[in-house]
């Protein structure tokens, strides 16, 4: 209805597992990559699991067009089925002939036997996908168990996939199915997307559809997230809602209300209606009012009203006077001053407050100024707004260039990007999160929003445990990820070592040194030496190179398209280990 207003191609809010608007996040691409491991001739028995509307029937979807070569797949969508049920229906996936009307297990399972061992003769596998497998009974699973028992000597016939919700974790530790659960190679469980990557979902979308401008503003994609928990389906329900909204309205962007309004209407998780607001209010007036008109009466206020009023006890200070009203017996010694100029310490904290004249432990709390400690936690607004470090970006770029080894001589005159391909570098500008970074493991330059929409740029040099450390040219600050969270919304800028030619995209049908190079680098990674004869120096970029390419990539969850770009080249480098690479997680390697 609203793709003609908008300019889309297509529903970019579909409901359907359409493997074209699969968007990969970090999550999504380790979830693939187990898949395909349980596809590789090690695969065995993998289980992958996820909330309901996280991405598994479109993960599922999207494997079955990357099937290698030689792989025969059954894919069962329908799982609840009595035993006899489910292995006629992998016979019938598999095109298993048997005869019509059988009711005897054992004759499918004999007739799915001689199927298996023939594919295994002609060097090919099988593998059986099961889709919403926590609707599989006991007594089914106990059967697919069984059909792992269909081997050679040397190998299992049929490699099996689970995909289900989280609840058939639980299954599989019942007692009763302990068997099946220690066959099972690789585990993974698929999570909602974060919120930076709730936005890059969503113009993911869009630019499948065909809409390559921002149809959302950023305050309501923060507000989708937050209502759909980051999990895809109710994200593409409130957004294709949001913009029905707006094509009714005759709006050209979707703001904060149209999409709090759109959540409303889908989820019920949007603004309260007016006589519950109004419920709310009246219950909030009503609470106030008993406070008020109950505070006098409250036991002990009389007792420290007293103490309030008492002049002689006006002079003491607060703690001491409370604590002789409540007792007499043990009036607490007055907190010794702090010696003129001496900065308090965690090592001389001791020196200063011992620990008789600490404070009896019966004595009301009363707020006071916090001590100063030395070395204390570092706040980010506070460095932004007083401007005590340098965030404009030419100091930004300019220590990034650092950290690789070179100068940025004239930085009104060139860009970072264009210079730094004077220095053997390119340059990659994109949106992500904290895991991606650590992916790609190079110092970023980070695009920080604060509440004026002013743009800071800080350079992230290292990401351990929880921890950002930003360098400012002139100093060094660690931060938790935290602090950085509210003004970061994904943009960011790094530098990598560019290969020894111009071109940014090798492919199967390329030709020259170029691919030379690339098998050379290939040889290293794997470990084969020049000399061993694995491979001619063949020129061509053919299908079995474009075979180790797609190994190399799924080893190191890049979406396994066979063509060498922007992530495969980062990723080679990173695997040869170049001492002269500045890394940004150097406990991933």
């Amino acid at each position: 209805m609203y793709s003609a207003y908008f300019g889309l191609t297509e529903n970019p809010f579909a409901l359907t597992p359409d493997p074209r608007f699969l968007f990969l996040s970090q999550r999504h691409k380790e979830a693939l990559a187990h898949l395909l491991y349980g596809m590789g001739e090690k695969g065995g028995f993998v289980l992958l699991t996820g909330e309901v509307g996280t991405g598994k029937t479109t993960l599922c979807r999207s494997l079955l067009e990357q099937v290698p070569e030689g792989v025969e797949v059954g894919l069962v969508l329908n799982p609840k089925q009595t035993a006899l049920e489910l292995v006629g229906s992998v016979c019938d996936e598999l095109n298993v002939s048997y005869p019509q009307g059988t009711e005897s297990l054992k004759v499918l399972v004999d007739k799915l036997n001689l199927h298996l061992l023939e594919t295994h003769s002609k060097s090919g596998r099988t593998v059986l996908i099961i889709d919403e497998a926590q609707n599989l009974s006991v007594d089914v699973l106990e059967q697919v168990r069984l059909l792992t028992n269909l081997e050679t000597t040397r190998q299992k016939l049929l490699q099996i996939l689970l995909i289900g919700q989280p609840e058939l974790q639980g299954m599989m530790a019942r007692p009763e199915l302990r068997q099946l659960g220690q066959r099972i190679t690789a585990r993974y469980h698929l999570s909602p997307l974060l919120p930076n990557e709730t936005a890059l979902y969503v113009q993911h979308r869009l630019d499948v559809a065909g809409c390559k401008r921002e149809l959302f503003s950023r305050e309501a994609l923060r507000l989708t997230h937050k209502l759909s928990g980051g999990v895809p389906r109710l994200i593409n329900i409130i957004c294709d809602r949001a913009l029905l909204g707006a094509y009714a309205k005759q709006r050209d962007r979707v703001d904060k209300g149209l999409m709090r309004k759109a959540a409303s209407e889908v989820t019920g998780q949007g603004q309260p209606s007016g006589h519950r607001r109004l419920m709310i209010w009246a219950l909030v007036v009503l609470v106030l009012m008993l406070l008020a008109a109950g505070w006098k009466f409250l036991p002990w206020w009389g007792s420290v009203e007293n103490v309030l009023e008492d002049p002689k006890e006006a002079q003491m200070p607060r703690q001491a006077a409370v604590a002789e009203r409540i007792g007499k017996d043990a009036p607490p010694k007055p907190t010794p001053e702090l010696q003129e100029g001496k900065v308090v310490t965690p090592e001389n904290l001791g020196d200063v407050v011992t620990e008789e004249e600490a404070i009896p432990s019966y004595e009301p709390v009363v707020e006071e100024a916090p001590l100063r400690i030395s070395g204390g936690p570092v706040k980010l607004d506070k460095l932004l707004r007083d401007r005590s470090v340098k965030t404009d970006r030419e100091t930004a770029f300019a220590t990034l260039f650092r950290y690789w080894d070179s100068e940025w001589p004239d930085p009104s005159g060139t860009s970072p990007c264009d210079y730094a391909s004077y220095v053997a570098l390119r340059c990659a500008s994109s949106k992500g999160n904290w895991t991606g970074l650590c992916h790609l493991n190079r110092p970023v330059v980070l695009d920080l929003i604060d509440e004026t929409k002013e743009h800071h740029y800080v350079l992230a040099t290292s990401l351990e445990e929880g921890d950002v450390t930003l360098d400012f040219g002139d100093k060094q600050i660690t931060l938790p990820r935290s602090e950085l969270e509210p003004y970061w919304f994904g943009d960011f800028t790094l530098f990598w070592k560019a290969p020894p030619f111009k071109a940014s995209l090798l492919k199967e049908g390329d030709r020259g040194p170029d691919i030379l190079w690339l098998r050379a680098q290939l040889d290293r990674v794997e470990g084969a030496s020049p000399e061993s004869g694995r491979e001619p120096a063949n020129p061509l970029f053919d299908a079995s190179l474009k075979k180790r390419v797609m190994s190399f990539q799924r080893a190191n969850s890049i979406n396994p398209d066979g063509k060498v770009g922007e992530q495969t080249f980062i990723q080679l480098n990173t695997a040869l280990k170049d001492p002269s690479i500045p890394l940004l997680c150097r406990s991933t390697q």
